[in-house]
């Protein structure tokens, strides 16, 4: 099984894959503004979950340059490798929340379920683009 994360400034949302490898599936939201409160909070899934590695959202500017942003989720990324000695997969992100917004218009989710379900949403689309880049 394996973790996928959209790490955020307030909110980080979770996925994992099917026993295969094949599909992501939504796990939770987790809302919290410290970084390592975040970390011992995603460790502890990854051991609850047995998960074999992390895929962990990148973000990138549309450019291709890393930002702040970028910089922060490096930091976020060497602290998951401390606490869990699993192996974090950087994964490029870009336009992942988007997607997630565009699924949730389709669906007319909105309010509070909105917020609460974007995150997760895209780490799914997170994890299954790189659930998908290793299926040939």
């Amino acid at each position: 099984m394996i973790l996928g994360v959209d790490f955020g400034d307030s909110r980080t949302g979770y996925a994992t894959s099917d026993v295969l490898g094949f599909s992501a599936h939504t796990l939770e939201t987790y809302s919290e503004k410290n970084m390592n409160k975040v970390a011992e909070h995603t460790a502890k899934l990854a051991k609850e979950l047995n998960a074999e590695k992390i895929v962990l959202g990148f973000p990138k500017n549309m450019n291709g340059t890393v930002g702040e942003r970028g910089k922060k989720t490096k930091a976020f990324a060497k602290l998951l490798r401390e606490m869990t000695g699993l192996d974090v997969i950087l994964w490029d992100e870009r336009l992942t929340t988007v997607s997630a917004h565009s699924l949730m218009n389709e669906t007319n989710v909105r309010g509070k379920k909105r917020k609460d379900s974007v995150d997760k949403i895209a780490a799914a689309f997170i994890l299954q683009a790189y659930l998908d880049s290793n299926k040939f």
